[in-house]
């Protein structure tokens, strides 16, 4: 059930600007939409990743303690894990919007998809990532790969409902302990949304949940 008092994902998404790439209509169309964050401290950081459906249903909700060398990194790790968590929870074929409150990655990640679309695999501006990032870009531009469609916005971190879950892991480790769901958004009867009406059976064995 979708969290009454505060906008859903989609809502955010249709609201921020997506840098380097078009914003279409068409953006509730979207099946899935994953906001992260990375806090960075001396003493230790936090992940956070909340994963909805275009209906407000939560898919997903992670909190994670993690020690990144800075702000740069933690961010690139959250999304690193947003993104697997996804992959593990829509069929082949979703259309994915991501939040993130870091201009440079967000940016980063609407020129992947348009290199992806180009014959030459060119970018439309140069992606630089930050020292120490690498091994989180391939993995995210693996994911992006995986899925039918992606598309980026900034919000703001005010907004960022994976904001609190970075920045106190510890206040909100409990939503770790809650079990997988197998959540669908409703189908809007186009044919496009034939593929993601259902999950194979390995995917929603035991994980099920009225959670």
């Amino acid at each position: 059930m979708a969290v009454t008092g505060r906008p859903t994902l989609r809502d955010l998404f249709d609201e921020s600007p997506t840098p380097h790439i078009a914003h279409p209509p068409r953006t509730h169309h979207r099946h899935f939409y994953v906001a992260t964050d990375g806090s960075y401290r001396p003493n230790g950081g936090g992940l956070g990743v909340v994963i909805e459906t275009r209906d407000g249903e939560r898919v997903a909700r992670i909190a994670f303690q993690d020690v990144a060398p800075n702000n740069n990194i933690s961010e690139y790790r959250a999304l690193h894990l947003g993104l697997d968590v996804l992959a593990h929870r829509a069929p082949p074929g979703a259309r994915v919007g991501v939040l993130v409150d870091h201009d440079d990655l967000a940016a980063n990640v609407n020129n992947a998809v348009l290199a992806g679309d180009h014959p030459d695999w060119k970018s439309p501006k140069r992606i630089v990532v930050p020292a120490g990032s690498e091994h989180h870009w391939r993995g995210i531009q693996a994911r992006i790969a995986g899925f039918g469609e992606v598309r980026a916005a900034r919000i703001d971190s005010r907004e960022n409902p994976a904001h609190p879950l970075a920045n106190s892991p510890r206040e909100y480790e409990h939503v770790n302990r809650k079990p997988d769901r197998c959540v669908l958004p409703e189908p809007l009867g186009l044919e496009s949304d034939n593929d993601v009406s259902y999950l194979p059976p390995s995917r929603c064995e035991g994980h099920a949940s009225d959670d």
